[in-house]
């Protein structure tokens, strides 16, 4: 029988897309509120590659991507996918636009072997959580690069993404190294 140990703490990440500029820095500053001070602040990028959001966001989505300062335990992951959750209804409610969701929040969290995502969504692949989320793993580091899975999204299978992952992946293991 394997020995139990508490796993490391996790690098908390949060991507946030919108057509709106203002909506992406109203999502800054709400999660800072929550999550504290943001480490890793990623480019903003052309979210292109699938229509899928343009029924309910309208077109030009650009996505950029928050990584927090202090670290977590992962069993954080329901309680911010709940309240990402909720932030994007506030933001919908307090601010006037077309769109049916003018603000979408990813959160998830970066170990130095994988990226995980939370979601509402249950698919063969994510397991349940709690409380009604889910998670999966969306990509796995090997061999020093970030490798896909087939259900990854098509923009986490981009070189920019990887690029700024693994700006998260050094950061987290050099605050493991600085205790």
């Amino acid at each position: 029988m394997g020995a139990i140990a508490e796993p490391k703490p996790v690098l908390l990440l949060l991507g946030a897309f919108s057509r709106h500029e203002a909506a992406l820095d109203w999502a800054r500053e709400m999660a800072e509120a929550a999550w504290g001070t943001t480490a890793l602040t990623s480019k903003v990028f052309s979210f292109a590659d699938t229509d899928y959001y343009e029924k309910t966001m309208g077109a030009g989505l650009k996505k950029t991507f928050f990584a927090f300062e202090q670290l977590h335990d992962s069993s954080v992951l329901i309680d911010v996918k709940l309240h990402t959750n909720d932030l994007e209804e506030q933001y919908r409610v307090q601010n006037v636009h077309t769109e049916l969701r003018p603000l979408n929040l990813d959160p998830g969290y970066v170990t130095e072997a994988k990226l995980v995502l939370a979601t509402t969504k249950d698919r063969d692949h994510r397991l349940y959580l709690g409380r009604g989320i889910f998670a999966e793993v969306t990509l796995h580091y090997h061999r020093g690069d970030w490798t896909t899975h087939p259900w990854t999204y098509p923009d986490y299978q981009s070189a920019e993404y990887h690029e700024f992952l693994t700006q998260c992946r050094d950061y987290l293991r050099e605050r493991y190294r600085n205790g």
